[in-house]
């Protein structure tokens, strides 16, 4: 009799080494490739690519409904841009206040937990506050150079450009349907229990990935917390571990190209391009293989923190790798807590 393979196996094997075919991904990442590109040249060309994180973060807005039909994809960005700046600004505002360490985690804790209600209530998909938290933990550590304004303004209106972009596609049918609603939007007596339990989950798991991180002294300990809440975004225990072992390996490959990169092709110009190279990759795979996207993600979100705060490229490689595997389990250990809790 073949061996059945226990539970960890499964975990972590689930879908790892198959990609599904594409349905409607092609679309969506050229989509967030355009909205990203604009803001991005636009910088570049005026001389400020250190603030192409910013713009990033704005961008995200079109990763949101990217399933739906135009009119519902329309509002649903837009409430996620609204989730996305309010976040960028929390955490360029952070930056100037000049607060300690442990306050930000303190704050990006409470985020964490307020994050996941505004999120489920809003109904995001992506469902969770993982872009939201990692927006503020980023601008939050990111020295301000000018004044808090216009990172915040410029996160504006890149969420703009892809609400834009996003709703292009309208003018070829133009139909507007009367009282169209999403499909999710039902009445669900349990509903808030979930949220609220959610919400505690988000506040242990990015609490105590936070926590250990500064206790560590690494240096950017938001990238543990942002790491903590991948497990808690998708639906069941499997599927969280297995989101949990895919950011992990994922990370890890991602960081030998993000390291090549940065030592050899460190030109402000080629980083900001190979930003926008990378996110088409990115949203191609998000849904397919959380972990061949991660392979284009990291050196993405290395290169825009690299443009926006310089420093030891060996450094910057280390911190991404411990701080993401410490969250990583953090969060998938938070997963089974809840779960034991469940059956008590």
């Amino acid at each position: 009799m073949d061996k059945q393979p226990n539970r960890a196996e499964m975990w972590l094997n689930r879908g790892f080494f198959s990609v599904p075919s594409p349905d409607g991904d092609r679309i969506a990442a050229a989509r967030m490739f355009i909205g990203l590109a604009i803001p991005s040249l636009t910088l570049l060309l005026t001389g400020h690519p250190e603030l192409v994180m910013y713009a990033v973060f704005g961008c995200f807005t079109g990763m949101y409904g990217r399933g739906e039909p135009h009119q519902l994809r329309l509002f649903h960005q837009f409430w996620a841009a609204v989730f996305l700046c309010a976040c960028v600004l929390a955490g360029v505002l952070f930056s100037a206040s000049a607060l300690g360490l442990w306050a930000f985690v303190v704050a990006e804790t409470l985020l964490a937990g307020i994050g996941s209600i505004i999120a489920d209530r809003l109904r995001l998909v992506p469902a969770g506050p993982f872009f939201g938290l990692f927006a503020f933990g980023a601008c939050a550590a990111t020295p301000l150079q000018g004044p808090p304004g216009i990172p915040a303004t410029i996160a504006v209106l890149a969420a703009g450009c892809a609400i834009v972009v996003g709703f292009a596609g309208w003018f070829r049918a133009r139909t507007w349907h009367l009282g169209i609603r999403r499909a999710d939007h039902v009445p669900d007596p349990g509903r808030l229990k979930r949220a609220l339990a959610t919400a505690l989950m988000y506040l242990l798991a990015v609490g105590v990935a936070g926590g250990l991180a500064t206790l560590l002294g690494w240096g950017h300990p938001y990238w543990a917390m942002a790491s903590a809440a991948v497990p808690l975004s998708v639906a069941g225990l499997s599927h969280g571990v297995s989101r949990g072992f895919h950011r992990v390996i994922g990370t890890y490959a991602g960081l030998v190209i993000a390291a090549v990169v940065l030592m050899v092709f460190s030109h402000p110009v080629f980083l900001v391009l190979l930003v926008i190279a990378c996110q088409f990759p990115t949203e191609l795979f998000i849904r397919r293989h959380y972990a061949l996207s991660l392979v284009f993600f990291t050196p993405l979100i290395l290169s825009m923190t690299y443009l926006a705060h310089p420093g030891p490229v060996g450094e910057l490689v280390l911190d991404r790798a411990a701080e993401t595997t410490i969250g990583s389990l953090v969060g998938m250990l938070a997963l089974l807590l809840f779960r034991r809790l469940k059956r008590v």
